[in-house]
């Protein structure tokens, strides 16, 4: 088990939290939201946290975001280790039928964090790959409908 500091910086910022112990992620809690110039709704969880080095904090929406028809803008968000700010979601809006836009309000869920380890990667520089795979070099659909 790793501890992940975390500094609540809103007066009524929640600590993560998971609905099961064996879940992935970590529910995040919105201390309040605002659309920005572009329209696209930000959510703040009012809270900082200090993830290890060799690790990464990645945020998903959560499966209920089905209910409000929004999308994260970036689908998924990437928290490196050096980053010790305010975790927020910045997320599309899609207008219902009849014009309203839904939104979230302080204190639901808006956000899932899952905390990965990451390995120590080098790239090499190599003139020839091994294409001597079951998929080889085909990409998109090549497994089919």
């Amino acid at each position: 088990m790793i501890s992940i500091k975390t500094k609540l910086i809103h007066p009524d910022a929640k600590l993560p939290t998971r609905a099961h112990n064996t879940d992935a992620g970590f529910d995040l809690y919105c201390t309040h939201s605002h659309c920005n110039e572009f329209s696209f709704l930000i959510c703040h969880s009012g809270i900082a946290i200090e993830i290890p080095e060799g690790h990464v904090g990645l945020i998903f929406p959560r499966s209920s975001i089905r209910d409000k028809d929004l999308s994260l803008t970036n689908s998924v968000g990437v928290i490196d280790s050096g980053y010790c700010g305010e975790i927020t979601a910045c997320f599309r809006v899609h207008p219902f039928e009849d014009g309203s836009v839904a939104y979230y309000d302080a204190g639901e869920r808006f956000a899932q964090l899952i905390i990965l380890p990451i390995p120590a990667v080098e790239f090499i520089e190599v003139e020839e790959l091994n294409d001597n795979t079951d998929r080889g070099a085909n990409g998109y659909g090549s497994s089919g409908k």
